[in-house]
């Protein structure tokens, strides 16, 4: 007999007042600040809800009201399993169809905070932005536009100023994003008493977020779950139990954010550098520098990755000997940090795909990777090596030796894997015009516009790097890692 369909996921608590503003729809924030934000709800400590809006497309915000704003959370490792219906979500905007339902809320006496987790590369503005644009079209105009409205509706009030919490994973995110905003006003010629409100007004926080959120899970296993929870739920989302969202300030802004003191893993500080060069350099680093690496592996997910006899030694000693030896912070901490981050990858109930981790690698290897290689030459005065095997296993992803329609491919061993990289034209243009490695990483490591500075100027660095390409196209990963070991041994 036909399986009875599950009834889909509704709405059981009552709306509350739209007290944020969210700019992105992905899972990360769904299982990270909006799950902050529910459990301060369900702890009657906040009392307010989250306005999501879809930057482009609007299939995501479509999903997201088809539940009323409601989806399962289930966390994941050692210690158990657990779910939640995250109802943090009131509704959900398409900005380019509704944007002028997101200057309304901006006018909103309710409003209090700005969150975002556009990438990397959402921070930046184009050259083509316009602020009355409907809407704008890079983040921080499309920001700037929402406190633009919100100033002059309130008569540049500095009392109806904001909390920005940018989620993106650079340094000093919240200056950044406030740099670019200001920018954005002065290139509009907006009112001049625009900056100077946003100077005494609205606080643009740097922040560090670290949880792992692979998203949906396998599909066969999605519906197991959905028959044990009695609803259908397409946007049930798994992660680990872990959680730190670091924010930098004091008191003053934790009374302002209104649910910090909800969670543990919610960190107010005045400095909050040493959370954040732990995790991007180590975890977020280290994902980028061996991910490339274990799909050649034949490799599929972070678990393959740190089980495997061939990558899991070479991943430890890359963060145990290279990455971690640069940080400037308590040398005391850095060693549990990473036996913890370890930890976390050998989860064996989240299925955290390599592929996934690919998304916009050139952005992740100049924030994550490349500081650390300055930090090497910094310390040692000579190329690391097994950095060099990564920044290899990431140049040969990059290749794209096959495009189809508007995508484009690598392939590796018979599995061909899709480049989802901003920079995947330039790289593949790069490899068809230098194929041989070492003009191939002479001709990257040497553009400016992608590192920030010359790697080719680097004693060694574009010779070791080469060095690791031929020796994974010749004779594979293990026969990389075991001359890259065999060099230190």
């Amino acid at each position: 007999m036909p399986v009875e369909p599950l009834p889909l996921i509704r709405r059981t608590t009552p709306a509350r007042s739209e007290k944020v503003l969210q700019f992105g729809t992905g899972r990360f924030l769904r299982a990270f600040a909006d799950f902050f934000v529910d459990r301060a709800n369900r702890a009657g400590l906040f009392g307010g809800s989250i306005v999501v809006v879809q930057s482009t497309g609007r299939s995501a915000a479509q999903a997201l009201n088809a539940q009323g704003g409601c989806y399962t959370l289930w966390t994941r490792d050692q210690g158990g399993e657990r779910f939640v219906v995250v109802s943090a979500v009131s509704r959900a905007l398409a900005a380019n169809e509704d944007w002028d339902r997101v200057l309304a809320l901006a006018r909103s006496e309710d409003l209090g905070l700005v969150l975002s987790n556009t990438t990397e590369v959402g921070l930046a503005l184009h050259a083509d932005d316009d602020l009355y644009g409907n809407p704008p079209r890079s983040f921080p105009a499309k920001l700037t536009a929402v406190l633009y409205a919100r100033a002059q509706h309130f008569n540049f009030d500095p009392a109806r100023g904001l909390v920005v919490l940018p989620c993106e994973l650079i340094d000093n995110n919240g200056s950044v994003l406030r740099a670019l905003v200001e920018t954005a006003a002065r290139r509009a010629k907006l009112d001049e008493a625009f900056l100077p409100w946003l100077a005494r007004s609205t606080a643009f926080c740097n922040t560090l977020v670290d949880r792992i959120v692979p998203g949906s899970p396998p599909k066969d296993e999605h519906r197991i779950i959905e028959q044990q929870l009695g609803y259908s739920d397409p946007l049930l989302i798994t992660a680990e139990g872990y959680r730190l969202w670091a924010i930098e300030g004091g008191d003053a802004l934790r009374k302002r954010i209104g649910f910090a003191d909800t969670d543990p893993g919610i960190v107010i500080a005045p400095d909050i550098t040493p959370f954040r060069l732990r995790k991007i350099r180590l975890l977020n680093g280290g994902h980028t520098l061996t991910v490339p690496l274990g799909l050649l592996a034949g490799n599929r997910t972070v678990l393959d990755n740190v089980t495997n006899p061939v990558t899991a030694p070479f991943i430890k000693a890359l963060l145990r000997q290279e990455i971690g030896p640069t940080l400037d912070v308590d040398p005391a901490t850095i060693g549990p940090y990473i036996d913890e981050v370890l930890d976390r990858w050998r989860n064996p109930h989240l299925v955290h795909r390599l592929i996934d981790i690919t998304l916009q690698s050139t952005t992740k290897m100049r924030h994550r990777v490349v500081p650390t290689i300055a930090a090497c030459y910094a310390r040692l005065g000579t190329a690391p090596r097994r950095i060099a095997l990564g920044f290899a296993s990431y140049l040969l992803f990059m290749r794209g030796e096959i495009q189809e329609g508007g995508t484009i491919y690598t392939a590796w061993q018979g599995t061909r894997h899709v480049v989802r990289d901003d920079e995947a034209a330039f790289m593949r243009d790069a490899w068809q015009k230098h194929p041989a490695p070492e003009d191939l990483a002479a001709y990257v490591c040497s553009n400016v516009r992608l590192w920030g500075f010359d790697l080719d100027a680097l004693p060694l660095w574009t010779d070791t790097v080469a060095g690791c390409m031929q020796r994974l196209i010749s004779g594979g990963v293990e026969a990389a890692i075991g001359h890259i070991e065999g060099a230190f041994s």
